[in-house]
C-alpha cells in the first residue's frame, strides 16, 4: 500500500497541494498511490477533499496521537510544536501505511511554500 501524506497551511489552494503531490510523485518514481492522508481535522478541509476526489482515492485522517508516535527524517519546529512530530506529511504517510512502512519520498514543499507531501509504502 502506498500512501501520500499531505500537510498544508490554511492559505493553501488546490494548486498548492497538487504541486507538492507532483514533486513527491517525481521523487518516488511516479507510481500510483492508494490513499491521501493528513491530520484528522485537516482531512475535513475542502481543499484536501477535492484533491482526494480528483485522484479517486480515499482521503484519510490520522489522529494527533498517532502522528506524535512517528519519527520523521525531516524536522520542523513549528510542526513539532503543533502536531508532536517533525513532519506532518511524513508522519501521516507512515501512520496510514502501517507498522512496517518506509518512506519512498521524504517531505517535499510546494513552490509557494503552502503545502508539503511525502509518500510511504508498506
Amino acid at each position: 500500500m502506498r500512501t501520500m501524506g499531505i500537510g498544508f497551511r490554511a492559505a493553501a489552494d488546490l494548486a498548492s497541494l497538487q504541486d507538492a503531490m507532483r514533486l513527491a510523485l517525481e521523487v518516488s518514481g511516479g507510481q500510483k498511490i492508494d490513499a491521501l492522508v493528513t491530520e484528522a481535522a485537516k482531512s475535513r478541509e475542502k481543499v484536501f477533499r477535492e484533491l482526494a476526489q480528483l485522484l479517486g482515492v480515499p482521503g484519510l485522517g490520522v489522529s494527533q496521537t498517532d502522528l506524535a508516535q512517528m519519527i520523521t527524517p525531516t524536522q520542523s519546529q513549528r510542526i513539532q510544536d503543533k502536531f508532536g512530530t517533525g513532519s506532518l506529511a511524513e508522519a501521516a504517510a507512515l501512520a496510514a501505511a502501517g507498522p512496517n512502512a518506509v518512506l519512498v519520498a521524504a517531505r517535499v514543499v510546494s513552490g509557494d511554500g503552502k503545502a508539503t507531501a511525502a509518500i510511504a509504502q508498506s
